[in-house]
């Protein structure tokens, strides 16, 4: 059960955020948002499907 809780909060938990996310990004790391699109939702596919294998 703690395999389909966990992923399923952090995706809620970037959505909710994601204007501070975005704003922090661009701000202080001077990195666009498309790279940190792209890098969380391989992060999370990863940690999906690691969760769901163990």
């Amino acid at each position: 059960m703690i395999k389909f809780i966990i992923p399923a909060v952090l995706v809620f938990l970037i959505v909710l955020f994601w204007e501070k996310i975005s704003d922090f990004g661009e701000k202080k790391l001077n990195i666009k948002l498309n790279y940190i699109v792209v890098s969380s939702v391989i992060v999370i596919i990863a940690i999906i499907l690691l969760l769901l294998n163990y």
